[in-house]
């Protein structure tokens, strides 16, 4: 796997695992924007794919909003990649 393709696949399996945590806390997109401080149509279009490109403050801010380590879940999903 090149190495562009690796970092995109480590961005959706973060983005995957802030969406699930968000369906588990039972808290909409709406609702999660609103917490995190930033807009609903940036978690959407993060969710659905159409962007892929998050900057780290938005990541960030979602996963405070979760009550989730994003740094936690990088390091998951970059061994998910074959990461180190």
């Amino acid at each position: 796997m090149k190495e562009a393709e690796r970092r995109q696949a480590i961005i959706k399996a973060v983005i995957r695992s802030l969406a699930q945590e968000r369906a588990r806390q039972g808290m909409s997109r709406n609702a999660l924007a609103a917490k995190a401080g930033i807009s609903q149509s940036v978690v959407s279009r993060l969710e659905s794919g159409v962007s892929l490109n998050p900057t780290i403050d938005s990541m960030l801010r979602i996963a405070d909003a979760l009550s989730v380590d994003l740094g936690d879940l990088l390091v998951v999903a970059a061994k998910g990649q074959g990461g180190h």
